[in-house]
């Protein structure tokens, strides 16, 4: 599967997973959800921490990575090879059934907007139940720690709007039961 937009193409290699809108041959469309499969190995290398070294920007979430793509097209292609890493996907089914809910997460279970956060495993089992107070989310492909997430905001133009904008600090509490004695 092939994108019109690189740069759409490398915000899917960065999710690890996401909706694609495909035009058959016959001129039909379908919804196609890529699930995470793998990646070749190499460290991820964002594009955004790179432009601020540089100094050719100052807002490096995606709304403003995007607005400098737009205005440095001759660059786009320079600046995209600066991320090594290479996502593989699969092709998941998007049934009538799950066609609200978000990708699968690691325990294989579909994400759901505003109450799925992705975490260290060595860290935090997953299914833990937790309680996270942010005013947004840590983002990116470090989750490494015991008080690090990634806040899945949903899917969309808006979801992307907000996600690309949000990189905060946060406290978490894992809930464990009460033991009996």
């Amino acid at each position: 599967m092939y994108l019109n937009d690189p740069v759409d193409a490398l915000v899917l290699q960065i999710q690890g997973s996401g909706r694609v809108r495909v035009t058959e041959p016959d001129g039909t469309r379908r919804l196609v959800r890529l699930a995470f499969a793998g990646h070749n190995g190499q460290p991820y290398q964002s594009i955004g921490r790179w432009l601020l070294d540089q100094g050719a920007l100052r807002d490096a979430s995606w709304p403003g990575i995007r607005a400098w793509l737009q205005q440095h097209p001759k660059e786009v292609s320079a600046l995209l090879w600066r991320n090594p890493r290479v996502v593989f996907f699969k092709e998941e089914p998007l049934g009538d059934f799950d066609a609200g809910f978000g990708p699968r997460g690691a325990q294989g279970v579909p994400l759901t907007p505003g109450r799925s956060i992705a975490v260290d495993p060595g860290s935090m089992a997953y299914g833990t139940p937790v309680w996270l107070v942010s005013d947004g989310q840590d983002t990116g492909s470090a989750i490494v720690g015991a008080v690090r997430a990634d806040y899945f905001v949903g899917w969309g133009a808006q979801a992307g709007e907000l996600a690309g904008r949000l990189k905060q600090g946060l406290r978490l509490w894992v809930l464990w039961p009460k033991s009996a004695r």
